[in-house]
């Protein structure tokens, strides 16, 4: 099976996560932060899984990562191509949901609101479910054994290092109308965990 399969599609998922994610980010820079629970770590784990983004992107126009290419296969190019899907559409709802609540950092912005409601009904961490779904997807299309799994990899450091500052953040935030909504949910799977 041919690579530029591969090629059209990490290019294409690249695209439209950038090209949703834009008007969020810039909307969420206008707003005036009024808690900032960023820390040192915070840029570095942005870095880091920024940069897992970017590898894909480079495997795209260059052979530098060429010692770790292995043979395309149909199953794993569809089912990465439909985790891609649904990753890139939950990450679209979750933004969407979100609204004007959404930072890319742990910040909490003026007239920012706990939303429960939408994707984050059963879920507290729908937008990192969807990156998870998104980075299986690379994993699958991406028939390199280096470029591949690269933002799984630099995501799910970020996630690791992340998700309980996140949610003592948000706990400080919303006292217990947050710890009542811990309680009915899950972190990443609905139901589930």
């Amino acid at each position: 099976m041919s690579v530029w399969i591969a090629r059209v599609v990490v290019l294409a998922a690249s695209v439209v996560m950038i090209a949703i994610r834009a008007p969020h980010g810039q909307r969420s820079r206008n707003l005036e932060v009024t808690g900032d629970w960023k820390g040192k770590l915070e840029p570095v784990l942005l870095s880091v899984a920024m940069l897992g983004f970017f590898v894909p992107l480079v495997w795209l126009v260059s052979p530098a990562f060429s010692f770790a290419e292995y043979r395309l296969r149909p199953l794993p190019l569809a089912i990465g191509i439909a985790l891609y899907a649904a990753g890139l559409r939950l990450f679209k709802r979750s933004h969407d949901d979100l609204g004007r609540n959404w930072s890319i950092t742990l910040q909490i912005r003026a007239g920012h609101e706990l939303v429960t409601d939408g994707v984050y009904r059963t879920v507290r961490h729908p937008m990192y479910s969807a990156l998870f779904l998104y980075s299986l997807g690379q994993m699958l299309v991406l028939p390199n054994w280096f470029a591949g799994p690269s933002y799984l990899v630099t995501f799910g450091i970020l996630f690791l290092l992340r998700v309980r500052r996140e949610e003592a953040m948000m706990t400080s935030e919303f006292g217990e109308a947050y710890r009542a909504y811990m309680k009915r949910t899950r972190r990443l799977i609905p139901h589930v965990w």
